[in-house]
């Protein structure tokens, strides 16, 4: 963060506005303090009068407000990934950045500062992704979060629940914490169903416990009544966000991904980028240990910065590619040139878009059905010696004339055009040698 995040940060109201935001963490504290009390005193030792089952009750209870908790507490206590230093742009480059002229000369910065860099998410321009407020190359899958005034790594949400980002260093305590707390408010309503239940049943409830009957006092009654309908209407949100949330562990992606698909340098946007199988998804957020998998420790593969694309792991295969140029493709080997290096080296790498040879002409336009207008402008080509064997098969006898002429070469494009016999918009068109650039 710049010297102005930190500035802000200090301000008297961001401070009025940092306890503002404990205030459904307490809210939930309190909930759960009210809810030990309703279940622990109201329901085991003052109404529930079998020792044994008093004792079931309460240990199977404690298991699971104590892995509960424990989730809870390591959510909301975990700080935050933050990009290295080693990502910030120095300040000479963040002047010329921003003085620059044009989109291109940004991207040309940007691209020399992070060819060494482990990135492959690009802007929708094709640009590496740059936070103006942090002055930092953003890694893969990392956002700004205006909440926590920084960038933040794999950042999934910003969550008021647990006053934190959900990200890559918290997101298995943020899983497990909605598992546990689902599982809790499931334990809670159904050894409270019973009470629920005959106090439906019984018109005369109240009456019938202030008798001395078993029950417990009227309000103890009331205590247990609303503590089952509270783990309802707590279980059945979570549930539904739980079961997302597994959903989107299994097929690699965050809640940001899922509404905007990330964009990579090769292959375009992709929602299914990281997606390297279920139980390959499963272990790069709880783990290879499957000892710690439920237990709210920090088990998560990879540090944060650099994450193993379904290209790296099952290669192009047969899977359908977007190229450069805007066209779907089988993925082959030779279908893109940067396909060879996944390793972001070459993002300084020329676009591969409408590749003809480029000629400097005179007063001459040509165009095409694929491609606009070439301008006449100077553009380098490549000349090279290449041999030319013709075999031709005639009466029985077999002819070879080796030929040595200078061709015209698009290195982009792949296509050998003869230097002396130039085809422009159907005609022949004869080019002189020192036009040739």
């Amino acid at each position: 963060m710049g010297n102005d995040d930190n500035r802000r940060r200090k301000s008297p109201c961001n401070c009025c506005l940092s306890v503002f935001k404990w205030i459904p963490v307490l809210f939930i504290f309190g909930v759960i303090a009210w809810s030990y009390y309703a279940y622990v005193v109201e329901l085991c030792v003052l109404k529930t009068e079998n020792g044994v089952a008093k004792i079931f009750l309460l240990f199977f209870y404690h298991i699971a407000l104590i892995l509960f908790l424990w989730s809870y507490w390591q959510t909301i206590n975990t700080p935050v990934g933050r990009v290295p230093d080693q990502w910030r742009i120095p300040d000479e480059e963040v002047t010329q950045l921003f003085r620059a002229d044009n989109q291109e000369t940004q991207k040309r910065i940007l691209n020399n500062f992070a060819r060494n860099l482990p990135v492959t998410n690009r802007t929708i321009n094709g640009s590496v992704r740059f936070c103006e407020k942090c002055k930092i190359i953003k890694p893969d899958r990392s956002h700004h979060c205006s909440v926590c005034s920084c960038c933040v790594l794999k950042m999934d949400h910003h969550c008021p629940w647990v006053n934190n980002c959900v990200n890559f260093s918290n997101y298995k305590f943020f899983v497990l914490f909605l598992g546990y707390a689902l599982i809790y408010c499931l334990y809670v309503a159904c050894t409270t169903l019973n009470d629920f239940i005959m106090f439906v049943q019984n018109e005369n409830g109240l009456a019938v416990s202030a008798q001395g009957q078993p029950g417990g006092s009227g309000m103890g009654r009331f205590h247990i009544l609303f503590l089952f309908f509270i783990s309802i209407m707590f279980a059945i949100s979570l549930v539904s966000l739980f079961g997302y949330h597994i959903y989107l562990v299994l097929v690699n992606r965050t809640t940001l991904e899922a509404f905007r698909a990330p964009i990579f340098r090769v292959g375009g946007p992709d929602k299914n980028g990281y997606n390297l199988g279920r139980f390959a998804n499963f272990c790069e957020v709880f783990g290879d240990k499957w000892q710690y998998w439920f237990l709210p420790i920090f088990t998560s593969k990879g540090d944060g910065l650099y994450f193993v694309t379904s290209t790296d792991q099952f290669g192009n295969g047969n899977a359908q590619r977007y190229e450069a140029m805007g066209r779907t493709a089988a993925g082959a080997a030779t279908s893109n040139r940067l396909d060879a290096d996944h390793t972001d080296k070459l993002i300084d790498a020329i676009p591969l878009n409408n590749h003809q040879p480029h000629l400097e002409l005179d007063n001459v336009q040509s165009s095409s059905n694929n491609h606009p207008l070439i301008p006449s402008s100077q553009v380098t080509v490549n000349i090279e010696q290449t041999a030319d064997a013709a075999a031709a098969a005639a009466a029985g006898t077999t002819k070879t004339a080796p030929t040595l002429n200078n061709h015209v070469v698009d290195m982009i494009g792949d296509q050998v055009v003869p230097k002396d016999h130039f085809q422009l918009n159907g005609h022949p068109t004869a080019i002189a040698d020192d036009r040739i650039v």
